[in-house]
C-alpha cells in the first residue's frame, strides 16, 4: 500500500511511454529533428484531467533507464501524482515515433519489444483503497491485451465494484491483440464493472459488434453501462443514457496532429463530470479540449486548460 495521499478525482491506469515526434512533416527518413514528449494513451489523459486543476494519478509502469526519470519527472512537472508509477528492473521505457501527413494521416510506430513495463503492472502494485475512492477511475482495453496488466485490471475493477464513473476507454489497438475476437472477450469479462465507456465507431465494433453509433450505445447501455460516448469523428459526438439522448457537432479546426485530441476529450470528459454539468455542456467542452489539441504538435504538453477551453465555447463553437 502506497503512503497516504490526497483523494484522487481522477486515477488513471495504464500506458505511459516516450513519444518522439517529428518537428517536419513526411516520412520519417526525410525527418531531420525531433521532439521528446511524454506520451501514452492513459498518461495523456492523467494529464489532461491535471490541467483543469483535477487531482489526477497515474498507475503505471516505467523502465529504470533515462527514458522512465523522464516520465517519472515530466508526470510531477505536469501535475500528475506519480507515485503509483513503478520502476520495472527488467523492461526499457518504451518509445513511440509518429509521421505527420494532415489533415488525417498519423501512423504511429511503437517500440514495445519484447514488452513494455506498464504491461507489468501487478496487483500487488495497486493502492485499492485509492481505487475506491477515487472519484473517477480511468482504464483502457489496451491494458487488458497482456498479463500481468490483465489481471492487475480485473483486481481493480473487482475492487471498484462498478462506483460511480468507472470509465472503460474502448481504446482498442490492433497491433497490441493476436485477434479482434481476443479483445471482444476481455470487453465482455470486465464490461460490468464499468458505468461510463467511451469509443469510436471501429472501437465499439470491437467491443459490442456495432459500428452504427445510435446502436452501438444501445448495446453498450444493455451491458450494464449508464453513460455510453460514440465518437463519430466529423459527424460530432453521441452520448446516450437510459433517459436522454445529446449529439453534439464537432468544433472544426486546422488539424497539426490528430493523435492527442482523444485523451484531451478523455480529460476534459473526466472534468465536466467532476463538476456536474449537463450532458451537452459536456460534450462541448470536451469536443473543444480535443480540437485545440489537434491544431498542436505533441499531446501531453499541449493540453489545454479550462480558460483556454471556456474562451472558445464563449465565441459559440
Amino acid at each position: 500500500m502506497s503512503e497516504q495521499r490526497r483523494p484522487d478525482d481522477v486515477l488513471v491506469m495504464g500506458r505511459l511511454g516516450v513519444d518522439v515526434y517529428p518537428l517536419q512533416k513526411g516520412p520519417l527518413e526525410d525527418v531531420e529533428s525531433f521532439g521528446k514528449y511524454l506520451g501514452g494513451s492513459a498518461a495523456n489523459v492523467s494529464v489532461a484531467a491535471a490541467r483543469y486543476g483535477d487531482a489526477s494519478a497515474l498507475i503505471s509502469r516505467v523502465g529504470d533507464d533515462p527514458f522512465g526519470r523522464y516520465l517519472l519527472r515530466e508526470l510531477d512537472r505536469l501535475g500528475v501524482d506519480p507515485r503509483e508509477v513503478r520502476v520495472d528492473p527488467e523492461f526499457p521505457t518504451p518509445v513511440t515515433f509518429c509521421e505527420i501527413f494532415p489533415p488525417d494521416d498519423f501512423p504511429l510506430y511503437f517500440y514495445r519489444k519484447p514488452k513494455a513495463p506498464d504491461m507489468q503492472i501487478e496487483s500487488s502494485d495497486l493502492d485499492l483503497d485509492a481505487v475506491r475512492a477515487a472519484r473517477i477511475f480511468w482504464f483502457t482495453l489496451t491494458g487488458l491485451s497482456e498479463e500481468p496488466s490483465r489481471s492487475a485490471h480485473r483486481t481493480a475493477l473487482e475492487a471498484r465494484a462498478g462506483a460511480r464513473h468507472t470509465v472503460f476507454d474502448l481504446d482498442y489497438r490492433p497491433m497490441f491483440w493476436a485477434d479482434p475476437a481476443e479483445a471482444t472477450a476481455e470487453v465482455d469479462r470486465v464490461i460490468g464493472n464499468a458505468t461510463v465507456a467511451v469509443g469510436n465507431r471501429e472501437e465499439c465494433e470491437v467491443a459490442v459488434g456495432e459500428t452504427e453509433p445510435d446502436r452501438a450505445a444501445d448495446a453498450l447501455l444493455e451491458r450494464g453501462i449508464e453513460l455510453a460516448i460514440v465518437k463519430q469523428g466529423p459527424k460530432g459526438v453521441l452520448a446516450k443514457t437510459r433517459d436522454e439522448r445529446v449529439e453534439v457537432l464537432p468544433h472544426f479546426v486546422d488539424v497539426v496532429n490528430g493523435l492527442g485530441s482523444g485523451d484531451a476529450f478523455g480529460g476534459a470528459l473526466c472534468h465536466g463530470l467532476l463538476q456536474g454539468w449537463d450532458l451537452e455542456r459536456v460534450l462541448r467542452f470536451a469536443n473543444v479540449a480535443g480540437a485545440i489539441v489537434a491544431t498542436r504538435l505533441e499531446c501531453s504538453t499541449a493540453m489545454p486548460d479550462a480558460a483556454e477551453v471556456e474562451a472558445i465555447l464563449a465565441k459559440g463553437a
